[in-house]
């Protein structure tokens, strides 16, 4: 057993590759489709000027998770805007209330259709080691929201490797001492920090985007301790709020000066029905 292998508790073998939950439904489960839609996805619209749109070194990303044909473009756009690292720490709320609090998938690797996404053993056990999670694969087994990011991921960066976190309810001051955290073990290992969140859930299509703004005003504004509580306070159903507070805390952390807003979109501009919608955003943090 590898050293990182007996300190997380784990064995090297087969169970722990974490197999794909929506794969086929959330996106193409075959290869070549899945390959071709995320590479359309990520290409620059007609129109935009390239260099404009360059991929450039981030600090975080917010990037949504919903199936792609609603949400993928935004996911895309944002991805195409960065120079996606060797290492990227993902991520995701808990949609399921399975497993930890505070999840790490310990070791292996994430299969995709595109192939395994390797677990970075050595920063998630870092990661651990801190007190920042708790190894642990139930969280994450019929989570999508991590899972739905992986293909942009390898497509912008074939050899990644990643830390997978799950995230259920935190206060802020738990969310700023993971973020600080993490920003540590990030900044060791230059790594990307992805939070994987949707905006507001089923309201009409004006109302969520009023709803949404609050929030994305408070990233824009590099702000994590105000989007906790705008989010809190307003009761905003931005599912990914927790790890988008964590996300902001650890970029603040190593030096972001500045956060864009990619592109806001939401459900209804698929359906054409705007009375019940869930938005999206992609936003980069530099």
């Amino acid at each position: 057993m590898c050293v990182a292998g007996a300190i997380l508790g784990i064995m090297p073998d087969v169970a722990m590759e974490r197999e794909p939950a929506v794969a086929g439904r959330f996106y193409p489960s075959d290869p070549g489709e899945l390959a071709g839609e995320v590479a359309s996805l990520l290409a620059v619209p007609s129109g935009e000027d390239a260099a404009t749109v360059a991929p450039r070194v981030a600090l975080g990303v917010l990037s949504p998770h919903a199936g792609y044909v609603y949400s993928g473009a935004v996911a895309g756009a944002t991805f195409a805007r960065v120079a996606v690292p060797r290492r990227v720490i993902v991520l995701c709320p808990n949609h399921t209330g399975r497993g930890q609090r505070v999840a790490a998938w310990p070791g292996g690797a994430w299969a995709t259709p595109l192939g395994p996404v390797p677990v970075d053993e050595e920063m998630t056990r870092e990661i651990v080691e801190a007190g920042l999670a708790t190894p642990d694969r139930e969280a994450h087994r019929m989570e999508h929201a991590l899972e739905v990011q992986l293909p942009f991921l390898r497509v912008r960066r074939p050899d990644v490797a990643i830390a997978a976190l799950c995230v259920s309810g935190l206060s802020y001051s738990r969310c700023e001492e993971i973020g600080e955290g993490l920003a540590a073990v990030a900044e060791r290992h230059r790594a990307l920090v992805v939070a994987s969140s949707d905006m507001s859930h089923y309201l009409p299509a004006a109302e969520a985007r009023r709803k949404d703004r609050l929030a994305l005003d408070r990233i824009l504004a590099l702000d994590a301790r105000g989007l906790h509580e705008v989010v809190s306070r307003e009761e905003i159903s931005m599912c990914g709020f927790v790890p988008a507070t964590i996300m902001v805390v650890a970029a603040v952390a190593r030096g972001a000066r500045r956060a864009e807003l990619v592109r806001y979109a939401n459900s209804g501009e698929v359906t054409g029905d705007d009375r019940s919608v869930v938005g999206y955003a992609g936003v980069v943090l530099a």
